[in-house]
Formats: structure tokens, C-alpha cells, sequence
């Protein structure tokens, strides 16, 4: 059979090239499941090129007054990059595992791949990165989505973690580095942050639309049912909300308010 896009995306998770991963070429047309049923591939984890070292724990976010140091501001872009690369390697991996999904639903998630790459490719290219010279792999990484997200039990619950929930917070947390970056007068890094966190918009608002399809609801319990153990909604929104962004992509009020007041103490109310 001719080459697929389930082969595609099986080859850019499991590539252990750097290049492949930065780019991993041109898209077959069709998918398998297009004309034969296809079944689920749950892919244990991404392969890693030699220059990315892996480590168990990460290197702690850098404080606010350190981000006045091209160095630090240029470690977290590093640190975004290896986000974002996680990101599009799990949109191939939900490709894999939820091969009965509609065509529109795969269709969207190597469209979000496509803008995940390019938002990698936005951080390397930064002026402060290029400024202190900077290369992909110059810091340890961690594969922390990775160490959650295949959790996802079906295709909702991918929606649920990834789309909703990790990208829904990562609209908090670009406006909130843009805001830092600007301070220390980083304005070529402020924008990148800031396009970033307006290209994530859809991404958020094609996993509320697809979660809804599948469950009936978008309410901040079904949301939160949907969230694999231990996963907690505290770990899927920042210090402070950008509810502008969240309301553009589809959130309600009432989910905000509820998402702003949960703690890890907090408890479901008896019935």
C-alpha cells in the first residue's frame, strides 16, 4: 500500500534525527483508515535525537528579576521549544491512538502540528537566542506531556487534557512571559510570545468543540471528570487567567470562575 499519513506520523514520533523532528517533510494525502479500518496504535513515547538529553526533573522556571538576563530568557525559550515539540508530537500520537474519529477531527489536529512546529521554530529564531548563541539541545529537556497526556483514555479525553487543558493554560502563561519579556525590553521575544498564545486560541477552541461533540457538555465538571488521575485542574491554568484569550477560544464565565478558584484542597461538595 502506498504511504500514509498514519505512517507519517509514526515516523516523526519515533525519529531519533533532529532534523526530522524540526521538519519532518512533505504529508502523504490519504490516511489508511480512509479505505480499511485502522486499529488504535498507542505509541509508548517519542524517540529522541542524541543532542536532546532527557532528564527526570527539569531546570526550575527562572524568576521574574532573572529574566533581565538574555541568558535565562533565551533557557526558557529553550524550555517553549521542547513544549511545543511535545505538542506536535502528541497531536500524531492522538492521530494513532483514535484512528475511528472523524476525518475532520485528524484532519485538525495535523493542522495544530503544522502551527506547533512553526511555534518551535519561532522560539529558536528569537534575537535573544541567536544573541547568546543557543542551540536546540544546549540545555537538558523533560518529556513532561509526555509523561501524561497518553493517559487519555479516547479522544475526548485527549481534548480534555491536551487542547483544554495544558493549552488552555499555556494562553495564560505567553501573556504572562510577553508582559516580563517586554519589561526587561525584550520586545522581538514579547511578540513571539504573544503571536504564540493568539495562535492557540483555535487549538483551545477545536478541543472545546470536538469534547462537546463527544460528551454533551463544556461545563467545568465534565472538563474535570474528563482529567486522568492525578492530573489536577491547578496544573492546566497560570497564576493569573487571561480571560480574554479563554472567552475568545470558548470558555464561559462561570468555567473561568470555577478554574480561578480551584486549589489542590479543594474538595467536590457532598451531594
Amino acid at each position: 500500500m502506498a504511504d500514509t499519513i498514519e505512517d507519517w506520523a509514526e515516523r516523526f514520533v519515533c525519529a531519533t534525527d533532529l532534523p526530522a523532528k524540526l521538519a519532518p517533510g512533505p504529508r502523504p494525502a490519504i490516511f489508511r483508515g480512509d479505505s480499511e479500518p485502522v486499529p488504535s496504535r498507542r505509541l509508548d513515547g517519542p524517540g529522541r535525537p542524541p543532542e536532546l538529553k532527557v532528564v527526570a526533573r527539569a531546570e526550575k522556571m527562572p524568576r521574574r528579576g532573572a529574566l533581565a538576563h538574555p541568558e535565562k530568557r533565551a533557557a526558557l525559550f529553550h524550555t517553549f521549544a521542547h513544549h511545543e515539540l511535545q505538542a506536535a508530537e502528541l497531536m500524531a500520537w492522538a492521530l494513532l491512538a483514535f484512528p475511528e474519529t472523524p476525518r475532520a477531527f485528524r484532519l485538525g489536529l495535523l493542522g495544530i502540528l503544522d502551527d506547533e512546529l512553526r511555534h518551535l521554530a519561532a522560539y529558536l529564531e528569537a534575537d535573544v537566542v541567536r544573541k547568546v548563541g543557543l542551540c536546540f539541545g544546549d540545555h537538558p529537556v523533560r518529556d513532561w506531556f509526555w509523561e501524561r497526556v497518553p493517559r487519555a483514555q479516547t479522544a475526548a479525553h485527549f481534548c480534555a487534557v491536551m487542547g483544554m487543558g495544558f493549552e488552555g493554560g499555556n494562553l495564560d502563561h505567553t501573556a504572562r512571559y510577553a508582559a516580563l519579556f517586554r519589561e526587561h525590553g525584550d520586545e522581538d521575544g514579547a511578540r513571539r510570545l504573544e503571536v504564540v498564545g493568539e495562535e492557540e486560541v483555535p487549538h483551545v477552541r477545536f478541543a472545546l468543540h470536538w469534547f462537546e461533540r463527544w460528551t454533551g457538555a463544556r461545563d467545568f465538571d465534565g472538563w474535570r471528570a474528563h482529567l486522568p488521575p492525578p492530573l489536577s485542574p491547578v496544573t492546566m491554568r497560570g497564576n493569573a487567567l487571561d480571560d480574554q484569550a479563554r472567552l475568545r477560544a470558548g470558555f464561559s464565565g462561570d468555567f473561568l470562575e470555577r478554574l480561578r478558584g480551584w486549589t489542590m484542597e479543594t474538595r467536590v461538595e457532598p451531594a
